[in-house]
Protein backbone atom coordinates (compact mmCIF):
# COMPACT_ATOMS: atom_id res chain seq x y z
CA UNK A 1 0.00 0.00 0.00
CA UNK A 2 1.16 3.53 -0.72
CA UNK A 3 2.17 5.77 2.14
CA UNK A 4 0.60 9.22 2.02
CA UNK A 5 3.68 11.02 0.72
CA UNK A 6 3.77 8.77 -2.33
CA UNK A 7 0.01 9.23 -2.66
CA UNK A 8 0.20 12.95 -3.33
CA UNK A 9 3.34 12.56 -5.47
CA UNK A 10 1.40 10.05 -7.54
CA UNK A 11 -1.46 12.55 -7.98
CA UNK A 12 1.01 15.19 -9.19
CA UNK A 13 2.50 12.72 -11.69
CA UNK A 14 -0.94 11.74 -12.93
CA UNK A 15 -2.41 15.21 -13.29
CA UNK A 16 0.12 17.98 -12.55
CA UNK A 17 -2.08 20.74 -14.00
CA UNK A 18 -5.12 19.95 -11.85
CA UNK A 19 -5.98 22.69 -9.37
CA UNK A 20 -5.11 21.36 -5.92
CA UNK A 21 -5.68 24.10 -3.36
CA UNK A 22 -7.22 27.56 -3.25
CA UNK A 23 -6.81 30.05 -0.43
CA UNK A 24 -7.71 33.60 -1.38
CA UNK A 25 -5.25 34.65 -4.07
CA UNK A 26 -3.19 31.47 -3.65
CA UNK A 27 -4.06 28.91 -6.34
CA UNK A 28 -1.70 25.95 -6.71
CA UNK A 29 -1.79 23.03 -9.12
CA UNK A 30 -0.67 19.61 -7.95
CA UNK A 31 2.57 19.98 -9.88
CA UNK A 32 3.42 23.28 -8.21
CA UNK A 33 2.16 22.21 -4.80
CA UNK A 34 4.18 19.01 -4.66
CA UNK A 35 7.34 20.94 -5.52
CA UNK A 36 6.61 23.29 -2.61
CA UNK A 37 5.72 20.41 -0.29
CA UNK A 38 9.09 18.83 -1.07
CA UNK A 39 10.89 22.07 -0.22
CA UNK A 40 9.07 22.41 3.09
CA UNK A 41 9.84 18.77 3.90
CA UNK A 42 13.51 19.42 3.20
CA UNK A 43 13.39 22.50 5.39
CA UNK A 44 11.91 20.53 8.29
CA UNK A 45 14.62 17.90 7.98
CA UNK A 46 17.26 20.64 7.85
CA UNK A 47 16.12 21.83 11.28
CA UNK A 48 17.22 18.48 12.68
CA UNK A 49 13.83 16.78 12.76
CA UNK A 50 14.08 13.03 12.33
CA UNK A 51 11.61 10.33 11.21
CA UNK A 52 8.98 9.71 13.87
CA UNK A 53 9.26 13.16 15.48
CA UNK A 54 6.03 14.97 16.31
CA UNK A 55 5.46 18.32 14.61
CA UNK A 56 2.66 20.19 16.36
CA UNK A 57 0.62 22.72 14.39
CA UNK A 58 -1.65 25.37 15.94
CA UNK A 59 -2.95 26.86 12.71
CA UNK A 60 -6.25 27.76 11.13
CA UNK A 61 -7.41 26.28 7.81
CA UNK A 62 -4.97 27.98 5.48
CA UNK A 63 -2.86 26.71 2.61
CA UNK A 64 0.26 26.70 4.79
CA UNK A 65 -1.41 24.31 7.25
CA UNK A 66 -2.33 21.92 4.43
CA UNK A 67 1.22 22.19 3.06
CA UNK A 68 2.80 21.43 6.45
CA UNK A 69 0.50 18.42 6.73
CA UNK A 70 1.71 16.98 3.42
CA UNK A 71 5.35 17.90 4.09
CA UNK A 72 5.23 15.84 7.28
CA UNK A 73 3.94 12.86 5.30
CA UNK A 74 6.81 13.21 2.84
CA UNK A 75 9.48 13.75 5.54
CA UNK A 76 8.26 10.83 7.68
CA UNK A 77 7.23 13.11 10.54
CA UNK A 78 4.07 12.80 12.63
CA UNK A 79 1.87 15.84 12.15
CA UNK A 80 0.04 16.63 15.39
CA UNK A 81 -2.53 19.39 14.81
CA UNK A 82 -4.07 21.21 17.75
CA UNK A 83 -6.94 23.63 18.08
CA UNK A 84 -5.57 27.13 17.44
CA UNK A 85 -7.82 28.38 20.26
CA UNK A 86 -5.97 26.33 22.90
CA UNK A 87 -4.77 28.10 26.02
CA UNK A 88 -1.13 28.00 27.13
CA UNK A 89 -1.94 25.29 29.70
CA UNK A 90 -3.66 23.11 27.11
CA UNK A 91 -0.79 23.63 24.71
CA UNK A 92 1.75 22.75 27.40
CA UNK A 93 -0.06 19.51 28.16
CA UNK A 94 -0.21 18.36 24.54
CA UNK A 95 3.37 19.40 23.67
CA UNK A 96 4.65 17.47 26.67
CA UNK A 97 2.40 14.47 26.11
CA UNK A 98 3.41 14.17 22.44
CA UNK A 99 7.13 14.73 23.10
CA UNK A 100 6.87 17.38 20.40
CA UNK A 101 10.09 18.45 18.68
CA UNK A 102 8.66 21.43 16.79
CA UNK A 103 5.60 23.67 16.77
CA UNK A 104 4.23 25.72 13.86
CA UNK A 105 2.09 28.72 14.82
CA UNK A 106 0.50 31.91 13.52
CA UNK A 107 -0.62 35.26 14.90
CA UNK A 108 -3.90 33.82 16.24
CA UNK A 109 -2.03 31.28 18.39
CA UNK A 110 1.06 33.36 19.21
CA UNK A 111 -0.14 34.44 22.65
CA UNK A 112 -0.80 30.85 23.77
CA UNK A 113 2.60 29.80 22.47
CA UNK A 114 4.34 32.69 24.26
CA UNK A 115 2.76 31.57 27.54
CA UNK A 116 3.71 27.92 27.09
CA UNK A 117 6.82 26.84 29.00
CA UNK A 118 7.20 23.70 26.90
CA UNK A 119 7.06 25.65 23.63
CA UNK A 120 10.17 27.58 24.65
CA UNK A 121 12.18 24.34 24.73
CA UNK A 122 11.44 23.14 21.19
CA UNK A 123 11.79 24.40 17.62
CA UNK A 124 9.33 27.21 16.87
CA UNK A 125 8.25 27.95 13.30
CA UNK A 126 6.12 31.03 12.60
CA UNK A 127 4.14 31.55 9.43
CA UNK A 128 5.93 34.88 8.98
CA UNK A 129 8.56 36.98 10.72
CA UNK A 130 6.03 39.09 12.62
CA UNK A 131 6.09 36.77 15.64
CA UNK A 132 9.86 36.99 16.09
CA UNK A 133 10.48 33.24 15.89
CA UNK A 134 13.90 31.97 14.87
CA UNK A 135 12.39 29.96 12.00
CA UNK A 136 9.62 30.83 9.55
CA UNK A 137 7.53 29.01 7.00
CA UNK A 138 8.85 31.37 4.35
CA UNK A 139 12.42 30.39 5.17
CA UNK A 140 11.52 26.70 4.84
CA UNK A 141 10.21 27.42 1.35
CA UNK A 142 13.72 28.32 0.27
CA UNK A 143 15.14 24.87 1.00
CA UNK A 144 16.97 23.28 -1.91
CA UNK A 145 17.21 19.73 -3.14
CA UNK A 146 14.71 17.03 -3.94
CA UNK A 147 13.20 14.77 -1.34
CA UNK A 148 11.49 11.51 -2.23
CA UNK A 149 8.92 10.16 0.22
CA UNK A 150 10.51 7.47 2.37
CA UNK A 151 7.75 6.60 4.85
CA UNK A 152 6.23 3.16 4.87
CA UNK A 153 2.58 2.31 5.23
CA UNK A 154 3.34 1.18 8.79
CA UNK A 155 4.81 4.50 9.93
CA UNK A 156 2.69 6.84 12.01
CA UNK A 157 1.28 9.68 9.93
CA UNK A 158 -0.89 11.72 12.26
CA UNK A 159 -1.86 12.14 15.87
CA UNK A 160 -5.14 13.85 16.65
CA UNK A 161 -6.18 14.81 20.16
CA UNK A 162 -9.70 13.93 21.18
CA UNK A 163 -11.44 15.10 24.33
CA UNK A 164 -14.07 13.22 26.22
CA UNK A 165 -16.52 14.63 28.72
CA UNK A 166 -13.90 14.56 31.48
CA UNK A 167 -10.14 14.53 31.84
CA UNK A 168 -7.28 15.54 29.60
CA UNK A 169 -7.39 15.08 25.81
CA UNK A 170 -6.16 11.74 24.50
CA UNK A 171 -3.71 11.32 21.63
CA UNK A 172 -4.95 9.14 18.77
CA UNK A 173 -1.94 8.01 16.69
CA UNK A 174 -2.79 6.71 13.22
CA UNK A 175 -0.57 4.98 10.67
CA UNK A 176 -0.20 5.89 6.98
CA UNK A 177 -2.09 2.77 5.85
CA UNK A 178 -4.96 3.51 8.24
CA UNK A 179 -5.27 7.12 7.12
CA UNK A 180 -5.14 6.16 3.46
CA UNK A 181 -7.74 3.42 3.90
CA UNK A 182 -10.06 5.89 5.61
CA UNK A 183 -9.60 8.38 2.76
CA UNK A 184 -10.32 5.75 0.11
CA UNK A 185 -13.45 4.73 2.03
CA UNK A 186 -14.48 8.37 2.26
CA UNK A 187 -14.20 8.73 -1.52
CA UNK A 188 -16.20 5.55 -2.11
CA UNK A 189 -18.90 6.17 0.49
CA UNK A 190 -19.48 9.72 -0.72
CA UNK A 191 -19.22 8.65 -4.38
CA UNK A 192 -16.75 11.38 -5.21
CA UNK A 193 -15.74 11.72 -8.85
CA UNK A 194 -12.46 12.89 -10.36
CA UNK A 195 -11.84 16.64 -9.88
CA UNK A 196 -14.44 17.24 -7.17
CA UNK A 197 -14.14 20.57 -5.37
CA UNK A 198 -14.84 20.82 -1.63
CA UNK A 199 -15.04 23.52 1.02
CA UNK A 200 -12.03 23.12 3.32
CA UNK A 201 -13.55 24.65 6.43
CA UNK A 202 -13.76 21.73 8.86
CA UNK A 203 -10.68 22.20 11.07
CA UNK A 204 -7.54 20.33 10.05
CA UNK A 205 -7.09 19.35 13.70
CA UNK A 206 -10.34 17.37 13.29
CA UNK A 207 -10.79 14.04 11.52
CA UNK A 208 -13.42 15.50 9.16
CA UNK A 209 -11.05 18.20 7.93
CA UNK A 210 -8.18 15.79 7.42
CA UNK A 211 -10.43 13.36 5.57
CA UNK A 212 -11.61 16.05 3.14
CA UNK A 213 -8.01 17.07 2.44
CA UNK A 214 -6.90 13.49 1.78
CA UNK A 215 -9.95 12.60 -0.29
CA UNK A 216 -9.38 15.50 -2.68
CA UNK A 217 -5.76 14.42 -3.21
CA UNK A 218 -6.87 10.91 -4.15
CA UNK A 219 -9.18 12.13 -6.92
CA UNK A 220 -7.21 15.10 -8.33
CA UNK A 221 -9.69 17.32 -6.51
CA UNK A 222 -9.48 20.85 -5.14
CA UNK A 223 -9.48 21.83 -1.46
CA UNK A 224 -10.82 25.38 -1.12
CA UNK A 225 -9.68 26.78 2.23
CA UNK A 226 -11.82 28.87 4.50
CA UNK A 227 -9.81 30.22 7.43
CA UNK A 228 -12.72 29.90 9.81
CA UNK A 229 -16.40 29.42 9.15
CA UNK A 230 -18.52 32.44 8.32
CA UNK A 231 -21.71 31.54 6.43
CA UNK A 232 -21.77 34.51 4.06
CA UNK A 233 -18.16 33.95 3.03
CA UNK A 234 -18.79 30.21 2.67
CA UNK A 235 -21.72 30.87 0.33
CA UNK A 236 -19.55 33.20 -1.75
CA UNK A 237 -16.88 30.48 -2.05
CA UNK A 238 -19.48 27.90 -3.09
CA UNK A 239 -20.66 30.15 -5.90
CA UNK A 240 -17.29 31.52 -7.03
CA UNK A 241 -15.32 28.26 -6.93
CA UNK A 242 -18.21 26.09 -8.15
CA UNK A 243 -17.86 23.67 -5.28
CA UNK A 244 -19.31 20.24 -5.96
CA UNK A 245 -19.60 18.76 -2.47
CA UNK A 246 -19.86 19.77 1.17
CA UNK A 247 -18.85 17.71 4.20
CA UNK A 248 -19.85 19.65 7.31
CA UNK A 249 -21.23 19.32 10.81
CA UNK A 250 -24.97 20.03 11.08
CA UNK A 251 -24.39 23.37 12.82
CA UNK A 252 -22.71 24.80 9.72
CA UNK A 253 -25.56 23.70 7.46
CA UNK A 254 -27.96 25.36 9.88
CA UNK A 255 -26.00 28.62 9.64
CA UNK A 256 -25.78 28.47 5.83
CA UNK A 257 -29.53 28.06 5.50
CA UNK A 258 -30.18 30.84 7.99
CA UNK A 259 -27.97 33.40 6.29
CA UNK A 260 -29.64 36.28 4.49
CA UNK A 261 -27.61 35.60 1.31
CA UNK A 262 -28.68 31.97 0.97
CA UNK A 263 -31.73 32.49 -1.24
CA UNK A 264 -29.77 34.61 -3.73
CA UNK A 265 -26.64 32.43 -3.79
CA UNK A 266 -25.95 30.10 -6.71
CA UNK A 267 -25.53 26.69 -5.05
CA UNK A 268 -26.36 24.70 -8.18
CA UNK A 269 -22.84 23.25 -8.45
CA UNK A 270 -23.21 21.40 -5.12
CA UNK A 271 -24.53 17.93 -5.88
CA UNK A 272 -23.24 15.86 -2.95
CA UNK A 273 -23.74 16.57 0.75
CA UNK A 274 -22.35 14.80 3.77
CA UNK A 275 -22.49 15.40 7.50
CA UNK A 276 -20.83 13.92 10.56
CA UNK A 277 -19.62 14.92 14.00
CA UNK A 278 -23.04 15.11 15.65
CA UNK A 279 -26.63 14.06 15.12
CA UNK A 280 -28.84 16.10 12.80
CA UNK A 281 -32.39 16.81 13.85
CA UNK A 282 -35.12 15.64 11.51
CA UNK A 283 -36.27 19.19 10.93
CA UNK A 284 -32.87 20.44 9.82
CA UNK A 285 -32.34 17.37 7.65
CA UNK A 286 -35.57 18.08 5.80
CA UNK A 287 -34.76 21.77 5.33
CA UNK A 288 -31.30 21.04 3.90
CA UNK A 289 -32.63 18.43 1.48
CA UNK A 290 -35.29 20.84 0.23
CA UNK A 291 -32.81 23.71 -0.14
CA UNK A 292 -29.98 21.89 -1.96
CA UNK A 293 -31.85 19.00 -3.59
CA UNK A 294 -28.61 17.00 -3.74
CA UNK A 295 -27.97 13.84 -5.73
CA UNK A 296 -26.50 12.29 -2.60
CA UNK A 297 -26.95 13.15 1.08
CA UNK A 298 -24.73 11.05 3.35
CA UNK A 299 -24.92 10.65 7.10
CA UNK A 300 -21.46 9.51 8.17
CA UNK A 301 -21.05 8.19 11.70
CA UNK A 302 -17.53 7.63 13.00
CA UNK A 303 -14.77 8.93 15.26
CA UNK A 304 -11.12 9.97 15.37
CA UNK A 305 -10.19 6.49 16.60
CA UNK A 306 -11.96 4.57 13.83
CA UNK A 307 -12.95 6.84 11.02
CA UNK A 308 -16.09 5.05 9.75
CA UNK A 309 -18.61 3.18 11.85
CA UNK A 310 -21.68 3.40 9.63
CA UNK A 311 -22.94 5.24 6.55
CA UNK A 312 -26.42 6.12 5.31
CA UNK A 313 -26.15 7.43 1.75
CA UNK A 314 -29.78 8.59 1.59
CA UNK A 315 -30.20 10.34 4.91
CA UNK A 316 -33.49 12.15 4.11
CA UNK A 317 -35.22 8.87 3.22
CA UNK A 318 -34.93 7.62 6.79
CA UNK A 319 -34.40 10.51 9.20
CA UNK A 320 -32.28 9.63 12.20
CA UNK A 321 -30.76 6.55 10.60
CA UNK A 322 -26.97 6.25 10.64
CA UNK A 323 -27.26 3.39 8.17
CA UNK A 324 -25.18 0.26 8.02
CA UNK A 325 -21.54 -0.55 8.66
CA UNK A 326 -19.03 1.12 6.34
CA UNK A 327 -17.06 -0.82 3.75
CA UNK A 328 -14.17 -1.36 6.21
CA UNK A 329 -16.17 -1.98 9.38
CA UNK A 330 -18.27 -4.25 11.56
CA UNK A 331 -20.51 -2.83 14.29
CA UNK A 332 -22.69 -4.20 17.07
CA UNK A 333 -24.99 -2.87 19.75
CA UNK A 334 -24.37 -4.56 23.11
CA UNK A 335 -26.40 -4.36 26.28
CA UNK A 336 -25.78 -1.32 28.43
CA UNK A 337 -23.25 -1.83 31.21
CA UNK A 338 -21.60 -4.94 29.79
CA UNK A 339 -17.99 -5.56 28.74
CA UNK A 340 -18.98 -8.70 26.83
CA UNK A 341 -18.74 -8.13 23.07
CA UNK A 342 -21.17 -11.00 22.42
CA UNK A 343 -23.91 -9.62 24.70
CA UNK A 344 -25.77 -8.14 21.75
CA UNK A 345 -28.93 -6.15 22.31
CA UNK A 346 -32.19 -7.24 20.73
CA UNK A 347 -33.58 -5.49 17.67
CA UNK A 348 -34.94 -2.15 18.86
CA UNK A 349 -33.22 -2.43 22.24
CA UNK A 350 -31.01 0.47 23.19
CA UNK A 351 -27.41 -0.37 24.08
CA UNK A 352 -23.82 0.72 23.58
CA UNK A 353 -22.40 0.82 20.04
CA UNK A 354 -19.11 -1.01 19.51
CA UNK A 355 -16.91 -1.27 16.41
CA UNK A 356 -14.34 -3.86 15.33
CA UNK A 357 -10.67 -2.96 15.81
CA UNK A 358 -9.71 -5.20 12.87
CA UNK A 359 -11.00 -2.47 10.55
CA UNK A 360 -8.48 -1.12 8.03
CA UNK A 361 -9.38 2.34 9.37
CA UNK A 362 -8.86 1.61 13.07
CA UNK A 363 -6.22 2.91 15.45
CA UNK A 364 -4.46 0.50 17.82
CA UNK A 365 -4.73 2.36 21.08
CA UNK A 366 -4.34 5.77 22.68
CA UNK A 367 -0.98 7.50 23.06
CA UNK A 368 0.42 6.60 26.48
CA UNK A 369 -3.03 6.08 27.99
CA UNK A 370 -3.39 2.47 29.18
CA UNK A 371 -6.29 3.62 31.36
CA UNK A 372 -8.20 4.84 28.32
CA UNK A 373 -7.31 1.66 26.41
CA UNK A 374 -8.64 -0.48 29.23
CA UNK A 375 -11.93 1.43 29.21
CA UNK A 376 -12.49 1.51 25.43
CA UNK A 377 -10.69 -1.49 23.90
CA UNK A 378 -12.16 -4.84 24.85
CA UNK A 379 -12.06 -8.20 23.13
CA UNK A 380 -10.95 -6.76 19.79
CA UNK A 381 -13.71 -4.14 19.77
CA UNK A 382 -13.83 -0.40 20.41
CA UNK A 383 -16.53 0.66 22.87
CA UNK A 384 -17.66 4.01 21.52
CA UNK A 385 -19.54 5.33 24.56
CA UNK A 386 -22.46 6.07 22.21
CA UNK A 387 -25.89 4.60 22.68
CA UNK A 388 -28.13 3.36 19.90
CA UNK A 389 -30.22 0.52 18.54
CA UNK A 390 -30.60 -1.56 15.37
CA UNK A 391 -34.02 -1.48 13.70
CA UNK A 392 -35.83 -4.21 11.76
CA UNK A 393 -34.01 -3.23 8.55
CA UNK A 394 -30.60 -3.58 10.16
CA UNK A 395 -30.02 0.18 10.25
CA UNK A 396 -28.33 1.82 13.22
CA UNK A 397 -29.91 4.70 15.10
CA UNK A 398 -27.57 6.67 17.37
CA UNK A 399 -29.48 8.00 20.35
CA UNK A 400 -26.86 9.72 22.50
CA UNK A 401 -23.98 9.11 24.88
CA UNK A 402 -23.92 6.57 27.67
CA UNK A 403 -23.04 9.43 30.04
CA UNK A 404 -25.86 11.64 28.69
CA UNK A 405 -28.61 9.10 29.22
CA UNK A 406 -31.51 10.49 31.26
CA UNK A 407 -32.81 7.99 33.82
CA UNK A 408 -36.33 8.91 34.89
CA UNK A 409 -38.39 6.61 37.10
CA UNK A 410 -35.95 3.81 36.27
CA UNK A 411 -36.43 4.22 32.50
CA UNK A 412 -33.67 5.23 30.06
CA UNK A 413 -34.40 8.24 27.85
CA UNK A 414 -32.07 9.51 25.10
CA UNK A 415 -32.17 13.30 24.67
CA UNK A 416 -31.54 13.09 20.91
CA UNK A 417 -34.80 11.26 20.20
CA UNK A 418 -36.85 14.03 21.81
CA UNK A 419 -34.76 16.76 20.21
CA UNK A 420 -35.41 15.31 16.75
CA UNK A 421 -39.15 15.15 17.37
CA UNK A 422 -39.44 18.72 18.68
CA UNK A 423 -37.26 20.06 15.86
CA UNK A 424 -40.08 19.17 13.45
CA UNK A 425 -42.53 21.52 15.14
CA UNK A 426 -42.84 24.71 13.05
CA UNK A 427 -42.41 26.99 16.08
CA UNK A 428 -39.09 25.44 17.18
CA UNK A 429 -35.90 27.03 15.87
CA UNK A 430 -33.38 25.26 18.13
CA UNK A 431 -33.73 22.62 20.82
CA UNK A 432 -31.71 20.98 23.58
CA UNK A 433 -32.98 18.30 25.97
CA UNK A 434 -31.47 17.43 29.34
CA UNK A 435 -32.32 15.67 32.57
CA UNK A 436 -32.83 17.88 35.61
CA UNK A 437 -32.83 16.57 39.21
CA UNK A 438 -36.25 15.55 40.50
CA UNK A 439 -37.04 14.19 43.97
CA UNK A 440 -39.65 11.73 42.75
CA UNK A 441 -38.37 10.65 39.32
CA UNK A 442 -34.62 11.00 39.89
CA UNK A 443 -34.46 13.08 36.73
CA UNK A 444 -37.18 14.78 34.74
CA UNK A 445 -36.94 15.33 31.00
CA UNK A 446 -36.74 19.03 30.17
CA UNK A 447 -36.55 20.71 26.76
CA UNK A 448 -34.91 24.11 26.28
CA UNK A 449 -36.46 25.73 23.21
CA UNK A 450 -35.50 28.70 21.08
CA UNK A 451 -38.75 29.72 19.43
CA UNK A 452 -39.12 30.46 15.71
CA UNK A 453 -42.56 31.92 16.47
CA UNK A 454 -44.88 32.27 19.44
CA UNK A 455 -45.61 29.02 21.28
CA UNK A 456 -46.08 27.95 24.89
CA UNK A 457 -44.99 24.89 26.83
CA UNK A 458 -48.46 23.37 26.95
CA UNK A 459 -48.66 23.30 23.16
CA UNK A 460 -45.31 21.54 22.84
CA UNK A 461 -46.24 19.14 25.66
CA UNK A 462 -49.38 18.17 23.74
CA UNK A 463 -47.34 17.76 20.56
CA UNK A 464 -45.03 15.30 22.32
CA UNK A 465 -47.87 13.38 23.97
CA UNK A 466 -49.64 12.92 20.64
CA UNK A 467 -46.47 11.66 18.95
CA UNK A 468 -44.91 8.21 18.81
CA UNK A 469 -42.84 8.91 21.96
CA UNK A 470 -43.43 6.60 24.89
CA UNK A 471 -45.28 8.39 27.69
CA UNK A 472 -42.34 8.32 30.11
CA UNK A 473 -40.27 10.26 27.56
Amino acid sequence: MFDLGRTIFNTAERNPRALAIVDGKVRLTYGDWVELIGRIANGLRALGLEPGDHVVTILQNRWQMATIYWACQVARLIVTPLNWRFTSDELDYCLTDANARAVVFEAASAAALAGSECAQLIIQIALDDQQGAEHTFEALRGSDGELSPDATAEDFSLMLYTSGTTGRPKGVPRRHRVERAAAVAHVAQNRYAIAERTLGVMPLYHTMGVRSLLAMALIDGCFVCQLRFEPGAALALIARERLTNLFLVPTLYHDLLGHSDFAACDISSVRKLGFAGMAMTDGLLRRIAEAFRPELFVNHYGSSEIYTFTVDDDAPAKPGSAGKAGINQRIRVVQLGTDAVDATADVGEEGEIIAALLSDEAFEGYWRRPDADAKALKGGWYFTGDTGYIDDDGDLFVTGRVDDMIITGGENVSPGEIESLLSLHPTVAEIAVAGLPDERWGQRVVAFVKRASEVDGATLDAYCRNSSLANFK
